[in-house]
């Protein structure tokens, strides 16, 4: 089954001046706005700013199931950034490194 890639987080230094630019670049305002992600959304996509991220961008698809999809991008060779985590009611998201070392995201929205 294709996925489309729902999310795009970009690591940002200064939230205010990222949110202020991403507002403008993308001409509405944010859906989500606290010190720890800003998060825009165009149709059916999502532009994140994370000011605590070191890595970026990250492209996020969206599954049903993060742990069985996790799996079998382990099982393709890629390798484990950190645990699942619960990022706020429920929504779950994971990263892994492809064999070039590039940071991609699963995120298994609130069902």
């Amino acid at each position: 089954m294709a996925r489309n890639i729902k999310l795009f987080v970009y690591p940002v230094k200064d939230i205010d001046a990222a949110k202020a630019f991403y507002s403008r670049y993308l001409g509405v305002e944010p859906y989500a706005d606290s010190a720890y992600y800003v998060g825009f959304r165009i149709g059916d996509q999502e532009i994140g700013l994370d000011p605590h991220s070191q890595v970026g961008p990250i492209a996020y698809v969206d599954v049903d199931d993060i742990k069985a999809s996790l799996k079998e991008l382990l099982d393709a060779g890629a390798s484990s950034v950190a645990d699942i985590k619960d990022v706020g009611g429920g929504l779950l998201i994971v990263q892994v490194k492809d064999a070039s070392g590039n940071v991609l995201g699963l995120r298994q929205p609130v069902k």
